[in-house]
């Protein structure tokens, strides 16, 4: 029976991510796209894991990660997901891992 990503230890999701990105290569390199999309957004819920959601400020805008141009508002959080809205976009609200944002490192923490 295999570990939920909320049971392991970093370098056990580490080690997932890591296998699941190389069988999204081969899947991308095979032409699979539904294959390699799976694999692509499994290692990003892994990688959800090994970040602390407190990083993350409700209220604050977060670029999203390989969709440039695009912003996010975070509403609220729950678990690894951050709820909000696209700038820009429809307005709908919607969860996404958080993962997905790009969070920029605090210059008065170095």
């Amino acid at each position: 029976m295999e570990k939920m990503y909320s049971e392991m230890t970093e370098y056990e999701l580490k080690q997932e991510i890591a296998n699941l990105r190389e069988k999204a290569r081969k899947a991308e390199q095979m032409g699979m796209v539904n294959e390699f999309a799976v694999h692509e957004r499994k290692a990003i819920m892994a990688e959800s894991y090994l970040m602390n959601p407190k990083d993350i400020k409700d209220g604050e805008i977060y670029r999203l990660k390989n969709e440039p141009g695009t912003f996010f508002r975070v509403l609220y959080k729950k678990g690894v997901f951050a709820w909000g809205y696209r700038l820009n976009g429809d307005g709908k609200e919607e969860g996404i891992p958080i993962s997905m944002l790009e969070i920029e490192e605090d210059e008065s923490s170095q």
